[in-house]
């Protein structure tokens, strides 16, 4: 994300969806035509048709009169500005799980991510941007890696920031979102009220910022709550700017993980071996990403951890990371690992920032 917010609410699977998406060098769905004068989308029951209806319907009237005042428009304001949102039906698709069955491989998410053409734009990108890294990993305590590899995983470095109009993508998912899986409208409605804050503050144009089909924005992908709580103006040009300044994003990405909870100079995991016991497997598993165990509590479990984790004053998870048929995969992650996925719920998600980046730290050292 990033889709912080949203990521944070939705299921695992969502994460492997990415598996079955085109590979992250081509472009994202475009947004598709421009909405239409609402005469001209009365005499075409089309796209154009269905966008109009938001400013007649009698859900988005009610929320444009209860949320209008604290965005400073008028109720028929709002419902005008909701009419130019269109319904995008690609949006609803991209929002669901994948299929029953995908199965979980993180062998096949590791090199989705960890591949020559986003290493080389990754190496030029911390090149490029060395010294807001260097300065947000003082400021903030997050390694420059971690920084590079989230914004490597979430946009390409940039290259792909998505090509759906935010007020859209929001709109759909707060007014029509798919029956199938819980219902997070309310999430979206209030993360459409933060764009809306977001846009006025920044001086955007709402019908022109694009994002992703969840509706987060930028090189970081932020939510639009995301932005106005944790973005900062780290290039002190008077204005936070995550889709075009690189140095915003950095500090923003920085901030965001040291609100929430990342250690300076805390690893992220260790290695840990299980115990053979499926009973007590199990129950190390139960608490999932949440560190839960200390060192010595793992020992009496039956868990081996490395060197390093066995000196660890902190609480530690143990995660599984499947590899399809093949057998799992297992760390010892720490509060840092945890924090990474607060960014993204996901271990695999977490796991694939910490390759990328610690990637690229090992090719800077080798030139």
């Amino acid at each position: 994300m990033s889709d912080a917010l949203w990521r944070r609410a939705a299921p695992l699977a969502l994460v492997f969806a990415t598996l079955l998406t085109p590979p992250a060098t081509e472009a994202a769905p475009p947004s598709g035509p421009k909405h239409q004068a609402k005469h001209r989308a009365k005499a075409r029951p089309s796209a154009q048709a269905a966008a109009a209806a938001y400013g007649q319907r009698a859900d988005v009237v009610a929320f444009a009169e209860v949320q209008a005042e604290g965005l400073g428009l008028s109720p028929d304001a709002l419902a005008q500005l909701l009419a130019q949102a269109r319904k995008v039906p690609a949006v609803q698709k991209l929002i669901m799980p994948p299929p029953v069955g995908t199965a979980k491989d993180w062998s096949a998410y590791r090199a989705r991510f960890v591949e020559p053409r986003r290493l080389q734009a990754g190496l030029a990108f911390w090149q490029a941007h060395e010294a807001a890294l260097t300065r947000a990993e003082e400021q903030f305590g997050v390694p420059a890696e971690i920084i590079a590899g989230i914004i490597g995983v979430e946009t390409f470095y940039g290259q792909i920031m998505g090509g759906f109009r935010v007020l859209d993508a929001l709109a759909t998912l707060s007014f029509d979102f798919p029956p199938g899986r819980k219902d997070r409208s309310e999430f979206f409605r209030s993360e459409l009220i933060e764009f809306l804050r977001l846009t006025k503050r920044e001086g955007l144009d709402p019908l022109a910022v694009k994002g992703s089909y969840a509706g987060a924005i930028g090189y970081g992908q932020f939510m639009p709550g995301s932005w106005n709580r944790h973005a900062v103006d780290f290039d002190a040009d008077g204005r936070i700017d995550l889709i075009a300044s690189p140095a915003d994003a950095i500090g923003s990405v920085a901030n965001f993980l040291a609100q929430h909870g990342w250690q300076r100079g805390m690893p992220t995991h260790y290695s840990v071996q299980l115990p053979v016991d499926t009973t007590a497997r199990a129950a190390l598993l139960a608490p999932d990403i949440t560190p839960s165990f200390s060192a010595a509590q793992l020992a009496e479990r039956g868990a081996q951890l490395s060197e390093a984790g066995q000196e660890h004053a902190g609480l530690l998870a143990v995660v599984e990371l499947q590899n399809g048929s093949a057998a799992p995969s297992y760390l010892a992650g720490t509060q840092n690992f945890y924090t990474l996925t607060r960014y993204n719920w996901s271990a695999y998600y977490a796991m694939g920032v910490i390759e990328l980046g610690r990637s690229l730290a090992t090719l800077r050292r080798a030139q």
